[in-house]
């Protein structure tokens, strides 16, 4: 691209990266449980609306929507404890 210079960066980290400051990116790196617990909620909320789709029963629905909801408390756990550690590293 024109106009453009190329970055100097660390291998395997994106343009935009280079521009947070240190400390924001050390703190979003540590944090892949909360990233594969997202993750799986997402999968979970889709594999739900693939049920509903194809007329799963209400008490099918709802057991889903239970699994959701605990997977989403243990999700604010994750991100209380995680949120704690980064304030007494800071």
């Amino acid at each position: 691209m024109r106009g453009l210079e190329k970055v100097a960066r660390p291998e395997g980290s994106s343009p935009a990266a280079a521009n947070v400051p240190a400390m924001y990116r050390k703190l979003s790196e540590r944090q892949p449980a909360l990233d594969e617990q997202i993750v799986h909620i997402r999968g979970l909320v889709f594999i739900r609306m693939l049920l509903a789709g194809r007329g799963a029963t209400p008490a099918e629905l709802a057991e889903c929507d239970h699994v959701i909801a605990g997977c989403r408390r243990e999700l604010a756990e994750l991100a209380v404890r995680s949120g704690a550690r980064a304030s007494a590293a800071a």
